[in-house]
C-alpha cells in the first residue's frame, strides 16, 4: 500500500517538475544566451549563489530535516488549537529570521563577494555586489513559500508546491527578454526576475493553504521562541545547521578553486551541475519530497516492516532512473551541452568548458540521488546528527581533493572532487544506517546490489549507441539544407532524439525481458492510471 502511495502521490509531482526542469533548462539556455561564459556570467553566478545557499539552510534543510516530523506529530496527537498555536509561533520566529538574514546580507553585499569571487577585478565585482542585493530578498519570499510547502506536504498536498517553480522559471525568463532592454546589462534584468520568481512562488500557495482550514498568524515573538513545537525544531535543526554550513562552506572553498582556475570556470560548473539537477529534479527530487512524509508517518506508527520497503523501493527506483541516465550523458555530454546552449555568447570554448565538468559531475548522480532518499531515513526518525557528519566528513573530501585536482584537471577537478565526496557521503549514511537496529541492512545491501547489476546491463546496452553515433551525426549533417537554428535541428536534434529513443527502448526491452518487478511495479501503475483515465 506503502508503494502504491509513493507512486501515487509523486506521479502529479513528477509532472510538474519535469515541466519545472525544461523551463529550468529554458532558463539556463537564455542566461547562456545572454552571458555565455564571460565575467559578467560569473559576477551572476556568484551573485545568484550567496541567498541560494542560504536558502537550503532556511527553505530545504529545515523544513525536511525538522519542520515536516515534528508537524506531523502535531496533526497525530494534538487540537486543533495546539497545531494553530504551533504554526503560528514557527511562523513568526521564521519570517523573524530572514527579515533579518535578507537585510544583513544587503549591507554585507561587498564582503559576502570578496569571500566568494575573490578572483574578480573591481568592475566585475562591483556589478556581483550590485546584484546580490538586488536577488538577496529572493531568500525571505522563497522561505516563506518553503514553509507553506512544509504544511501542505504534511497534509499530502504536493501539486501546489511542485507547480510553483514552474512560475519563478517563467519570471526568470521572462525578465530576460522583456527587462533587458531597459537594464544596463541583461544580468540585472534576470536578478528582478529571480526576486519576482520568489514573491510569486510564495503568494501561489496561499490559496491552497486556506483550503486545508489551518489557520495561523504572527504571535509574541518571545513567546514563539520558547514554545516548545518550535525548540524542537530548533534542537532538530542544530546538527542540520552545522551540516549545512558545512556545506556552504564547501561550496565557499571550491568555487574559490574555481575562481581561480580561469575565466569561465565558475560558470561551466554551473551550467553542469544544472544539467546534474535537471535529471536530480525530475524523478530524484519527486520522490524524496513524497517518501519523507511517508517515512515520518511509518516510524509515528511504528511499522518499520513498511519502513524498511519503502527506503529500498526508493533505492531501487532510483538506480533504474539515475544509472541508465549517468551512462547516456557521458556518451552524448558534449552533444547535449552544444544542443541545449550553443546560442549567442555561449561558444564552442564554453561548449567543451561545460562538457568537461558534466563528464565528472554526472559520475556521481546515482550516490546524489541515493543520498536524497538516505536523509529522509534519518530525519523521519528525527536523527539530523547523522547526516550531519556526513557532511562534514563529504566537506573534507571534496575540498581536499579539489585543492589537489584542480592543479591539472581545472574545473573537471572541482566537478570529480564533488563526485568522490558524494560517495564518502552515501558510504558514512549507510553505516549509520545500522543504530538502532530496526534498519534491514542486508536488504539495503541487496539493493546495492541490484545496482551495481543494472548499471553492467545498461553499461552493455549502451554499445550500440555508441557503435552508431558517429555515423548517425555525419548522416543528418549532411542532409541540412537550412541555415542557422533551423540547421541545427537537423543535424543536432534529430539524431540525437534518434539516440535517445533506441536507448530507452533498449532498456524498458530489458527490464521486461528480465521481468524487474520495481520496474513492472511502476509500468502497472503507470498503465492502470492511463486505463482508469480512459474508462
Amino acid at each position: 500500500m506503502s508503494r502504491t502511495n509513493i507512486i501515487k502521490k509523486s506521479s502529479l509531482l513528477v509532472v510538474f517538475t519535469m515541466i519545472s526542469r525544461v523551463l529550468g533548462l529554458v532558463r539556463e539556455i537564455v542566461k547562456a544566451a545572454f552571458l555565455g561564459t564571460s565575467a559578467l556570467a560569473d559576477a551572476f553566478t556568484i551573485a545568484f549563489l550567496i541567498p541560494n545557499l542560504l536558502r537550503r539552510l532556511f527553505a530545504e534543510g529545515t523544513i525536511s530535516a525538522a519542520f515536516i516530523p515534528t508537524f506531523k506529530g502535531y496533526l497525530q496527537d494534538n487540537s486543533k488549537d495546539d497545531i494553530k498555536l504551533f504554526l503560528s509561533s514557527a511562523f513568526t520566529f521564521a519570517v523573524t529570521i530572514f527579515s533579518i538574514t535578507v537585510i544583513a546580507g544587503m549591507f554585507a553585499a561587498g564582503p559576502l563577494v570578496e569571500i566568494f569571487g575573490p578572483g574578480f577585478d573591481t568592475k566585475t565585482a562591483d556589478e556581483a555586489v550590485f546584484l546580490t542585493k538586488v536577488m538577496f530578498p529572493y531568500l525571505a519570499f522563497i522561505s516563506v513559500a518553503a514553509f507553506i510547502q512544509g504544511i501542505l506536504n504534511s497534509l499530502g498536498i504536493f501539486g501546489p508546491s511542485g507547480f510553483t517553480p514552474i512560475l519563478f522559471n517563467l519570471c526568470f525568463i521572462a525578465s530576460g527578454f522583456v527587462l533587458s532592454p531597459f537594464m544596463d546589462n541583461p544580468a540585472r534584468a534576470i536578478a528582478v526576475g529571480v526576486t519576482v520568481g520568489g514573491t510569486v512562488q510564495a503568494g501561489f500557495q496561499i490559496p491552497y493553504l486556506l483550503k486545508t482550514g489551518l489557520r495561523f498568524s504572527f504571535t509574541n515573538l518571545k513567546k514563539a521562541f520558547y514554545h516548545p513545537g518550535v525548540r524542537k525544531v530548533l534542537k532538530l535543526i542544530a546538527p542540520t545547521t552545522l551540516g549545512l554550513g558545512a556545506y556552504q562552506l564547501n561550496i565557499i572553498i571550491t568555487t574559490r578553486i574555481a575562481n581561480g582556475a580561469g575565466e569561465g570556470v565558475v560558470s561551466s560548473l554551473q551550467f553542469s551541475n544544472r544539467l546534474l539537477e535537471l535529471i536530480l529534479g525530475i524523478f530524484v527530487v519527486s520522490i524524496s519530497t513524497v517518501i519523507l512524509p511517508e517515512l515520518s508517518a511509518n516510524v509515528k506508527e511504528g511499522k518499520w516492516d513498511t519502513f524498511n520497503k519503502n527506503l529500498i523501493f526508493g533505492i531501487k527506483i532510483i538506480a533504474l532512473i539515475s544509472i541508465p541516465a549517468t551512462v547516456f550523458t557521458l556518451l552524448f555530454r558534449h552533444e547535449i551541452v552544444s544542443l541545449l546552449f550553443k546560442f549567442g555568447k555561449f561558444d564552442e570554448h564554453s561548449v567543451n568548458l561545460t562538457a568537461y565538468a558534466l563528464m565528472f559531475h554526472i559520475a556521481g548522480l546515482f550516490f546524489i540521488a541515493v543520498n536524497r532518499i538516505l536523509y529522509p531515513a534519518f530525519f523521519a526518525q528525527e536523527d539530523t546528527v547523522s547526516p550531519t557528519i556526513a557532511g562534514v566528513i563529504s566537506l573534507v573530501v571534496n575540498v581536499g581533493l579539489a585543492l589537489i585536482l584542480v592543479a591539472f584537471m581545472q574545473g573537471g577537478g572541482v566537478a570529480l572532487a564533488a563526485t568522490i565526496g558524494s560517495i564518502s557521503s552515501t558510504v558514512t549514511l549507510l553505516i549509520f544506517l545500522k543504530k538502532g537496529g530496526k534498519i534491514d541492512l542486508v536488504k539495503i545491501f541487496k539493493a546495492f546490489v541490484y545496482s551495481a547489476r543494472f548499471f553492467i546491463i545498461v553499461l552493455a546496452s549502451s554499445v550500440p549507441l555508441f557503435l552508431i553515433k558517429k555515423e548517425l551525426y555525419v548522416f543528418f549533417g549532411n542532409m541540412s539544407a537550412f541555415s542557422g537554428n533551423w540547421n541545427r535541428i537537423v543535424t543536432e536534434f534529430v539524431p540525437f532524439m534518434i539516440c535517445v529513443l533506441i536507448f530507452i527502448f533498449i532498456i524498458l526491452a530489458i527490464l521486461i525481458m528480465s521481468k524487474d518487478e520495481n520496474a513492472q511495479f511502476v509500468i502497472n501503475k503507470f498503465l492502470r492510471r492511463k486505463s482508469n483515465g480512459k474508462s
